[in-house]
């Protein structure tokens, strides 16, 4: 990708935006800010040092659920070590959000139970990828499942403007979704929502499965607020097969980006491979300072 970083400082120069990002008192901490999806990887991630947990929004935050069935993870939530930050897995597969059997009511109610319960405990970003919910089916209106998909996000913008928690849209490659594929995509539909806490996320594996630029970072600016991040060719942690992730990092340090990034990936032996990660990711991150 040596290449590519060449190509991205030339494109930077020329679009007169500054290499470093840098005003006033502004640093580029992401080194600091790493986290893992999964409630499961705690101890590994209290073991590295991370910054924060990414958890599960239909299995931790349980928005079908009563207060009562939550409470448990709601104490959790309160003495975790590293703390939980932000939640991806918004929708189980059955809850149809475009398409002829979308339920849309049922989404919002689903969605600000999820919204309410994570502001209790903390959490300020919840992902929405949820490929099996959004995908457009076979033969349906691409305008409408769009409109449908917006619509239910206008709906639920109030609650995450009442509990300040952004509700970001996540970008999947082609071959988890048919709708919405890149950061660009997803935060022009955020921008039709009007509201500042319906936002997008940057995964820097999707992105790179959908060759997608680190200039869509830059331009995706007022709504980007969360990071993932995976090697691209097996989904694998960044120190495995080597990936340079520099010009995405460049991208984010050019916005000022002050979000955090979540390793969401395929782990083998992740008492090995985490701390791995971590360093490698660090050292990307350092270098570009």
């Amino acid at each position: 990708m040596r290449k590519a970083t060449f190509l991205f400082f030339s494109l930077v120069i020329a679009a007169g935006l500054p290499l470093t990002g840098c005003k006033g008192s502004y640093e580029f901490s992401l080194d600091q800010h790493l986290g893992i999806c999964g409630t499961g990887w705690t101890e590994a991630a209290k073991a590295a040092g991370l910054d924060y947990i990414e958890a599960n929004v239909s299995g931790f935050l349980m928005p079908e659920k009563s207060d009562g069935e939550f409470a448990k993870n709601k104490e959790h939530a309160a003495t975790a070590v590293p703390p939980i930050y932000s939640a991806n897995g918004f929708f189980p597969g059955e809850i149809k959000i475009v398409g002829p059997e979308a339920d849309i009511e049922r989404a919002v109610r689903y969605s600000e139970t999820a919204i309410r319960r994570a502001s209790e405990i903390g959490i300020r970003i919840l992902v929405l990828g949820s490929s099996g919910s959004r995908s457009i089916p076979e033969g349906f209106d691409r305008a409408e499942a769009e409109e449908q998909f917006t619509g239910f996000l206008r709906r639920i913008a109030p609650a995450a403007e009442k509990y300040g928690v952004k509700v970001a849209i996540e970008p999947l490659q082609t071959e988890e979704t048919n709708f919405i594929n890149t950061v660009k995509e997803g935060a022009e539909i955020a921008r039709k929502t009007g509201s500042d806490n319906i936002c997008v996320i940057a995964d820097l594996f999707h992105m790179a499965r959908m060759s997608e630029p680190p200039e869509d970072i830059i331009e995706a600016k007022d709504k980007l607020v969360h990071c993932h991040v995976a090697e691209v060719a097996r989904r694998t942690a960044p120190g495995v097969d080597g990936d340079d992730f520099t010009p995405y990092l460049l991208a984010l340090k050019t916005i000022e980006y002050t979000g955090r990034m979540s390793f969401e990936c395929s782990w083998q032996d992740i008492d090995t491979q985490l701390p791995k990660a971590v360093a490698t990711m660090r050292e990307q991150i350092l270098s570009i300072k």
